[in-house]
């Protein structure tokens, strides 16, 4: 068998497989992107990143071309569209939301992955495969073959790799469609005032929202479910907005025009042998909350290290397999959540109470935090064990002694913080960077923190924190 000309395939260039394929070049992984699109995606839909995204952005040094292109916004108003205000003491200084164009966003990782050395071939999708004890052999469409040691399918709902590796997607399939766009509207301000007034309380999502110069976004309910993999027209739009409004406001001239359902599915396994699923390939659901985005790229965060320690020959089939144990919980609570928001938005009168009910209850500050939370990722805690509250659970950006806590993690390693100046990483030198500061605003000894972020240990042990340098990060290099 010939040696794989690379460590990592990833089948999709999305915003999961780009930030995967970053994730893994950190490490000196040898990645190919394989995209189907021969060219980046030409509408322009705003999407969100929340606040556990905005974290990673910050962790690898991406926030400030992020912000750049992007543009900040209350943490508010997510769960289920209720108009509530960003909760107090959010536990991040990144406490807000960032809107962005997808195609930015996407472009922005796809140049980070090609600038770290991940290479990108576009026009080409993966076809088939077929696995063995060394390596996968992939085909593309085209007729290619090529020989990779694992692959990693990012390509989508309609996952391919998924597909063909036979693994389950249980959930629900579309019941409602929803139509989304952006396009001229032929009627004055006042009367589309004066004629969607209280129609969003009734029907849900919809909208009209001037981005001026004439230009509308407009989100209705679509008239029925139709083929979501052919992009709807303006004659779609023009019936649901006359299904709902009485009328279709003149739209004309589309800028994009696109369509979601609420299907919410789950795939049963996130990894079979050298195949593995990330994103939307291995969850989808309604785009409630806006969370679907942020749940693929951190999906990738917490793969890319463990599967690059797994190809650099530290890492373990056990570690491996934590991708699973701790995304595929996170994925189905979000996959709950986005049902129940979407019971919320229903126009049934049992839903129009509890979602009344539950109005009221987010004038509480826990409850509204809660909610808030879920939604921006930053209450995910990992199950690690028993121990101190923070173990599992990512840590907040602190100010150190070196300048600010997420500066450190930019090389995607591990992290000792050591308050007592009397630990050490010792052999783990070459995977796990040690910084003694008694001064870092903590109220423990020490911790040790994964290059995703999460809390692995916390203590003032050495032979405690040589076992979990062992779990986290392998035997210690003779070196």
């Amino acid at each position: 068998m010939n040696s794989p000309a690379f460590d990592v395939t990833i089948a999709g260039c999305g915003p999961t497989g780009a930030m995967l394929a970053a994730e893994l070049r950190l490490h000196g992984v040898r990645v190919l992107l394989l995209e189907k699109e021969t060219e980046p995606t030409s509408f322009v839909r705003i999407v969100g990143l929340h606040v556990r995204s905005i974290e990673l952005m910050a962790m690898r040094g991406l926030l400030d071309r992020v912000l750049q292109h992007g543009r900040k916004r209350p943490a508010a108003g997510f769960f289920a569209a209720i108009p509530k205000p960003a909760p107090t003491g959010l536990d991040s200084p990144y406490a807000y939301l960032v809107g962005i164009p997808q195609p930015v966003i996407v472009r922005l990782l796809e140049e980070h992955a090609i600038a770290l050395g991940a290479q990108v071939r576009r026009g080409s999708a993966v076809a088939g495969f077929a696995q063995d004890d060394d390596g996968v052999s992939v085909e593309t469409a085209d007729g290619e073959r090529l020989r990779t040691r694992y692959l990693v399918g990012c390509d989508g709902a309609r996952s391919t790799v998924r597909k063909r590796l036979g693994v389950g997607f249980p959930g629900e399939p579309s019941r409602s469609e929803t139509l989304m766009g952006e396009m001229e509207v032929g009627v004055p301000p006042e009367e589309i005032a004066a004629r969607i007034a209280g129609i969003g309380e009734i029907h849900r999502p919809f909208w009209l929202r001037p981005f001026g110069e004439g230009v509308y976004s407009v989100v209705v309910p679509a008239v029925g479910v139709g083929d979501r993999a052919a992009p709807p027209t303006l004659e779609d739009f023009r019936q649901g907005l006359r299904a709902v409004a009485g009328t279709d406001f003149g739209v004309r001239s589309p800028r994009w025009l696109s369509r979601f359902g609420d299907a919410t599915r789950l795939a049963e396994r996130y990894r079979v042998g050298r195949v593995l699923l990330a994103g939307d390939a291995a969850h989808i659901h309604p785009p409630i909350g806006g969370q679907g985005l942020n749940l693929g790229l951190q999906d990738a965060f917490n793969l890319g290290w463990k599967l690059a320690a797994q190809i650099l020959g530290w890492g373990s089939d056990m570690l491996l397999d934590t991708y699973q144990a701790e995304r595929h919980p996170v994925a189905a609570d979000v996959l709950d959540n986005t049902r129940a928001q979407s019971a919320l938005q229903s126009a049934e009168p049992g839903s129009r109470a509890l979602r009344g009910l539950l109005t009221e209850l987010m004038d509480f500050e826990e409850v509204n935090r809660h909610l808030i939370e879920k939604i921006a990722a930053i209450g995910v805690r990992y199950d690690f064990g028993d121990g101190h509250e923070l173990l599992g659970r990512r840590l907040r950006d602190l100010d150190v002694k070196r300048g600010n806590l997420y500066g450190l993690l930019h090389h995607g390693r591990g992290l000792l913080l050591d308050r007592t100046g009397r630990l050490g990483v010792g052999g783990w030198s070459d995977r796990v960077d040690h910084l003694a500061d008694p001064t870092a605003a903590l109220d423990v000894s020490g911790l040790l923190m994964r290059p995703d972020g999460h809390v692995a240990w916390i203590g003032d042990d050495q032979q405690d924190l040589d076992r979990h340098l062992s779990r986290w990060f392998g035997s210690p290099s003779a070196r």
